[in-house]
């Protein structure tokens, strides 16, 4: 699909600049100034075509992501194999157009765990966009918005409610349950990207 995009570009724009508009208003317009309003239509319709084009490349990259990870409940989850600190991990995600993954109900937490764990055999945590990091006890996404859902391993105690332990990570070992870990601790993780 890629490859037809910027031909059908080109033919557009070719067949918009050959093409003449006829005058909207009866005024007498010199030349000169008809020439001047075609052209500057035309830039208008390109400029348009082009902020097309550009949505189409963005389509096509979230559309290898999908194909790379797993695409479900209108998003696409893609696991990152290079341990990183959380904020590397977060900022990785962002520069791809996403954000690290944020569970939003237990049904989305079992996907995300199963995922993990199909695609990283034997890693036992991997990191998720959520944080105390503003607010001791107080967590949210990585947009700073208040979270409902909550799958804590209540076993260990968790979240633990410590200042140095301030990011979340969900452990497959725990069958997807969530403990809070120091941000600096280098963790695998998981990034989510929303399916327009």
């Amino acid at each position: 699909m890629a490859h037809l995009v910027l031909p059908v570009v080109l033919i557009l724009s070719f067949s918009l600049l050959s093409c003449s508009h006829p005058s909207r208003t009866k005024k007498a317009v010199s030349p000169r100034q008809t020439g001047a309003a075609e052209d500057e239509d035309v830039k208008s319709q390109i400029e348009k075509l082009w902020q097309e084009v550009n949505l189409l490349k963005e389509v096509q990259a979230l559309q290898t992501v999908c194909l790379r990870g797993i695409k479900t409940h209108g998003k696409c989850y893609l696991l990152k194999e290079e341990p990183k600190h959380y904020h590397e991990a977060n900022e990785d995600c962002i520069a791809q157009g996403g954000t690290l993954a944020t569970p939003r109900d237990m049904m989305e937490n079992n996907e995300v765990r199963d995922y993990a764990k199909r695609g990283a055999p034997g890693t036992r945590d991997f990191w998720i966009g959520v944080a105390d990091i503003v607010k001791e006890g107080q967590y949210v996404d990585v947009n700073s918005l208040p979270i409902s859902f909550f799958n804590w391993d209540r076993s260990k105690k968790q979240p633990t409610g410590t200042k140095r332990e301030s990011c979340v990570a969900l452990s497959v070992a725990a069958k997807g349950k969530w403990y809070d870990e120091v941000c600096r601790s280098m963790k695998k993780y998981i990034c989510e990207y929303i399916i327009p």
